[in-house]
């Protein structure tokens, strides 16, 4: 347990209670330790915190336009890294067809997040069916492979030399936000048995980065039954039952769905605004001190963003201060319907991640200029 320096007080003009009530014509930034779990400050500014008419340097904040990626690869080690450091990879993978190899991650679990496409998934395990706003979670040395009804695009969220496990949900229960009977397992069906061919087949077995092939006389997809408490698990986002509270703007990390040592991945979903008038109703302005937040916009209207659209991933490095863009500024404490229309994943890493080359040939350079405030 941390033993920070611990002293509530409040100074000044200044709510007592953070994300509400705020005093007239000022704008809350918090800055907290440990990801918003730990001690945290309130500050009411009289401008808002992104309010700057020129930024420079490498701190500034990323966002990168999926769409116009447009590789297609059949196997998920030829797949475009955006993102990386010591303890995640995150690349995007297209891919249109039925994969001619297996393929194994030695180098940690992976996470499959299904942004377009449907299809059959085919591992160890058995077989299940994936549709868009699947997350796939493989467990580190899986043998896997995708069948593509209709085209993919797909996140891959790899757990370098690690694993994913479940939250500590807390005070709210293990079965609050999903219950893991909502989590799918592969099943030994008709359809997995009928793939099990006698004809020659290659794995392609990924370790610190580089690829192996090994090629069997058979498909080693050939299980005929399993037992145990690891195995390959699917849960799409529209599962999901997301906290909510009506006086109060929870914070990001309220809605992780998975963690690994070195970062946690969150998920947005549709959820009530706040009802309670003098509840902030948009993100609230902070400077995140301890992680690099990423996020990827899969569906539905971005209510705290301009000129974001599905498919696109920012990436905001930690000490940047961000929040809501200016447009949303109005929405503070009135929104115009009565729940939000977002679909998205937040990957939050514990160490700065290095951005790849392919990922900045499509970044937006005006991102920066988008937080500006109107003139």
């Amino acid at each position: 347990m941390k033993r920070y320096v611990h002293f509530p007080k409040v100074e000044g003009q200044a709510s007592r209670q953070a994300h509400a009530d705020l005093p007239e014509g000022t704008y809350e930034r918090e800055i907290s330790k440990e990801g918003f779990f730990g001690p945290a400050a309130h500050l009411y500014h009289r401008h808002p915190p992104t309010g700057w008419v020129d930024f420079e340097g490498p701190l500034r904040p990323h966002a990168f336009d999926c769409t116009r990626l447009a590789d297609r690869h059949e196997s998920p080690w030829s797949a475009t890294e955006l993102l990386h450091n010591a303890s995640v990879r995150v690349r995007f993978w297209r891919c249109e067809k039925r994969m001619p190899a297996l393929a194994r991650n030695a180098d940690g679990d992976e996470l499959l997040f299904v942004h377009a496409g449907s299809g059959e998934f085919f591992c160890d395990y058995g077989h299940l069916t994936f549709a868009a706003g699947d997350y796939i979670l493989i467990p580190r040395g899986t043998m896997w492979r995708v069948e593509c009804a209709t085209p993919l695009a797909a996140l891959l969220i790899e757990a370098t030399n690690n694993s994913y496990r479940l939250p500590d949900k807390g005070l709210v229960g293990p079965h609050a936000i999903f219950d893991a009977a909502m989590l799918d397992t592969p099943r030994i069906d008709e359809a997995f048995k009928a793939q099990q061919e006698e004809t020659a087949w290659r794995l392609e077995i990924k370790r610190r980065g580089a690829v192996s092939t090994v090629t069997y006389p058979f498909n080693p997809l050939d299980a005929v039954g399993w037992h145990g408490d690891l195995a390959v698990a699917r849960i799409n986002l529209r599962d999901l039952r997301p906290l909510m509270s009506h006086r109060y703007h929870l914070p990001p990390s309220a809605h992780t769905t998975f963690v690994s040592d070195r970062f946690v991945v969150c998920s947005f979903v549709p959820r009530p605004f706040e009802t309670d008038p003098g509840a902030i109703k948009v993100p609230f302005f902070h400077n995140n001190d301890d992680y690099d937040e990423v996020l990827f916009y899969h569906a539905g209207n971005f209510f705290s963003r301009d000129n974001i659209h599905p498919g696109m991933i920012t990436l905001h490095p930690a000490g940047f201060t961000h929040g809501p863009h200016p447009k949303a500024l109005k929405n503070v404490l009135t929104q115009s319907k009565p729940a939000t229309d977002e679909y998205a994943v937040m990957i939050d890493t514990r160490d700065a991640l290095e951005v790849s080359p392919a990922a900045t040939s499509v970044e937006w350079a005006g991102y920066i200029d988008s937080w500006k405030s109107p003139a």
